[in-house]
């Protein structure tokens, strides 16, 4: 391995001013009792392009527990890669020791932990190459020698506020080019979901990607069904809150990984789909992280509510190839839907404009009838009808029952004592 590029701080545009605070006390923590701390991957990749961050993520020379040790607000987590969260109200800075590249059925852990009883029991096929535990302590070089792709295993040294770049990670991001470190068909093996990530980073950045990486991906885009299927769910919910949906779903479709991930969605593509992602992204581009508005039924129905693919009510449950959706989110999704009509009428009575408030739903369906109704004077007159409501008041379904006489009791007689 050779040694890393380092660029001084006089020579790179990542200012301190631009890390979020807290980021920014767990380095300057982990450094002050004597830990490696550097700011990683996304983070600083984002922040030397000009482009704000949806999280600040840490990498240290502390292991798990003693991050844990260091922090009262922190809690470990994960079986096949532990990480320490340390909180800080509803925000979570994410902190993960460096690891070195290991190969499958050789993980070790020199720090274990009980596994938690919500972690995924799917075992791996047989002959699987898939790496099951990541938990192989290492060094800074090692860790960006494991990592995906070269603009994702820059560092920024808190101790000399220099940027470190051990693959070339600069000289790519320059050229706006995702490449793979080591081998991309022996790196998609280790972990499928490369192969996604790859697609959708390339379509959020507006970089292209190297041939090689093509290359394997049409080789090795049927061993994405090797990926858990709960986090494949939440890579594609990532992928549509994220503001560039439909380029990646385009390009999902045109590299044939989509029609592994989902043949549903794969079959159904349509102009339909295309405008109702557009939408999401102009929505999403709005602001500066992702807003709470977008809720995983606002996501999902803007991906198979405009190709037909949300069931009715009595029907057989949605099917996206193996990914697990929620029954509740897609009963939440067919009531968004059926209250648009509702919130189109100029003539809706008051009482039941207000009985509407009171639907769980309502929220959501206002952000679907902001994204995808196309009638703005009609969001903005819910908008002002709500703001001029005042507190809404608690659903009620019966009259307020007069309180109950006490009957007084009798005095006992002589006779019955």
């Amino acid at each position: 391995m050779a040694d890393p590029i380092v660029v001084p701080r006089s020579e790179h545009s990542l200012s301190r001013s631009h890390i979020d605070p807290d980021a920014l006390k767990v380095l300057y923590r982990l450094h002050k009792f004597d830990h490696i701390a550097y700011m990683v991957g996304g983070s600083v990749r984002d922040l030397l392009i000009g482009r704000r961050p949806k999280d600040f993520d840490i990498g240290t020379s502390a292991h798990p527990n003693q991050i844990k040790r260091l922090f009262r607000n922190c809690w470990i987590i994960g079986r096949r890669f532990r990480l320490a969260h340390v909180k800080f109200g509803p925000k979570t800075i994410e902190v993960a020791t460096f690891r070195k590249l290991v190969t499958p059925g050789s993980e070790g852990d020199p720090d274990p932990a009980p596994p938690a009883e919500s972690e995924s029991k799917t075992q791996p096929q047989p002959g699987s190459r898939v790496i099951q535990r990541d938990n192989t302590f290492g060094t800074p070089e090692e860790d960006a020698f494991r990592r995906d792709f070269t603009v994702n295993a820059l560092f920024y040294d808190i101790a000399t506020f220099s940027i470190i770049d051990y693959v070339g990670g600069l000289k790519d991001l320059e050229a706006g080019l995702i490449r793979c470190i080591g081998d991309p068909g022996e790196r998609f093996l280790e972990d499928p979901v490369r192969m996604l990530r790859a697609v959708a980073l390339a379509a959020r950045l507006d970089f292209k990607i190297e041939r090689p990486i093509m290359d394997a991906i049409a080789k090795h885009r049927a061993e994405i069904r090797q990926a858990a299927p709960p986090r494949m769910l939440e890579e594609l919910y990532k992928i549509l809150r994220g503001g560039s949906a439909e380029r990646t779903l385009r390009d999902l479709g045109e590299a044939r990984l989509l029609a592994q991930i989902s043949p549903e969605l794969h079959r159904h593509r349509s102009d339909a789909m295309w405008r109702s992602l557009h939408a999401l992204d102009a929505y999403r581009a709005r602001f500066d992280s992702a807003p709470a508005t977008l809720t995983n039924p606002i996501l999902l129905g803007s991906l198979v509510a405009p190709i037909g693919l949300l069931p009715g009510r009595h029907a057989d449950p949605l099917t996206l190839g193996a990914l697990p959706v929620a029954r509740g989110q897609v009963e939440s999704l067919r009531q968004i839907i059926s209250m648009q009509d509702r919130l189109l009428d100029p003539e809706l009575p008051e009482r039941a404009k207000r009985g509407l408030t009171h639907r769980s739903v309502f929220d959501e369906a206002l952000t679907w009838l902001e994204i995808h109704g196309g009638a703005p004077v009609a969001h903005e007159r819910w908008r002002d009808f709500v703001a001029h409501m005042g507190e809404r008041p608690a659903p009620t379904d019966r009259r307020p029952r007069r309180p109950r006489r006490r009957r007084r009791r009798k005095p006992r007689t002589t006779e019955e004592s």
